[in-house]
């Protein structure tokens, strides 16, 4: 009974969503049908992109030793750290929260917690196939503004992100990233 508790616990806003459904597919059928068809369609995009972000990050947590995340995206990386993170967030492919694991196993293995910041934003920005489609819709010109601002903004905001956060703040979320 308890194992079931904490089960629902977890899943609670899972199940919260799924009741909603189930309500309004009877109080209006045309709109609940739509709803439970995009939940469907939503939920097989996701179980199609999470398997090979899974592989891919557990590949990285075997092959990865600690002792290198740390020399290159840790504490003392500097900029070599800022590049890569930029690098890994730009050249992944794959729906922004696909990289929340990836963000998790990053912190595991001693990434700076700017760094991870930086990865994340980068993810959600400076996608390399999302820049060329920019640049052929909207112009050269626009895209490279965009993406320097970008490059400038996603650095500022994770380097002030990270001091504002206190001490026992930073240290909660590498507890969390390592308890995963």
């Amino acid at each position: 009974m308890e194992k079931l508790i904490k089960i629902l616990k977890r899943y609670k806003i899972f199940i919260l969503l799924f009741a909603i459904n189930l309500i309004i597919l009877f109080l209006y059928p045309s709109i609940g049908k739509k709803s439970m068809e995009l939940s469907l369609k939503n939920t097989f995009e996701m179980l199609s992109v999470i398997p090979p972000i899974f592989i891919l990050l557990g590949l990285l947590d075997v092959w990865v030793k600690r002792e290198t995340m740390v020399k290159y995206m840790g504490e003392g990386s500097g900029f070599i750290g800022i590049i890569l993170a930029f690098f890994i967030g730009s050249a992944a492919a794959g729906p922004l929260y696909a990289a929340f694991p990836v963000a998790g196993v990053l912190l595991k293995k001693g990434s700076k917690l700017s760094n991870v910041f930086i990865m994340l934003g980068a993810w959600s920005t400076t996608k390399i196939p999302l820049l060329l489609f920019e640049a052929s819709s909207m112009g050269v010109k626009f895209t490279l503004l965009r993406l320097v601002l970008d490059l400038f903004g996603i650095g500022i905001i994770a380097y002030f992100t990270e001091r504002l956060l206190a001490k026992d703040e930073r240290k909660e979320i590498y507890t969390k990233a390592l308890n995963q």
